[in-house]
């Protein structure tokens, strides 16, 4: 590889290249999901064993959502029982979008994680030999 060129993100044979969300998503979750499958299908590296990533991901995106609405509604403070308390959609929000992060990386869809450089098993196996 040459000095200052990024290398090049390794392509899948068995890569998903399109396949439409789960009926079980909620709407905003399917949402995601049809906003990031043109881009994982484009980069040809999402298989079957990443759909389980691909879904937890955008049901945490769709709960990041969900709550947002509750919270422009009902606030981040909620009066119970005449003291203020912190509305429990704020702490299900962090949760979501912590989960969310964490998954967007794994799948390539954050800056950081599309400037690493791709993992491929033969470099491990080359490594061995001297």
């Amino acid at each position: 590889m040459m000095r200052g060129t990024k290398p090049h993100m390794q392509t899948d044979p068995e890569a998903i290249t399109d396949i439409t969300a789960p009926d079980w998503l909620s709407a905003d979750a399917a949402t995601e999901w049809d906003r990031v499958m043109p881009i994982l299908s484009e980069r040809r590296i999402l298989t079957v064993a990443d759909l389980g990533s691909l879904e937890n991901y955008c049901t945490a995106i769709g709960q990041v959502r969900q709550m947002e609405r509750h919270l422009q509604e009902h606030g981040h403070v909620i009066d119970v029982e005449g003291a203020m308390k912190r509305n429990p959609a704020v702490g299900i929000q962090a949760d979501a979008m912590t989960r969310s992060r964490l998954l967007a990386a794994e799948l390539g869809l954050t800056p950081v994680s599309r400037s690493r450089p791709a993992i491929r098993e033969d470099d491990d196996a080359d490594s061995l030999v001297d």
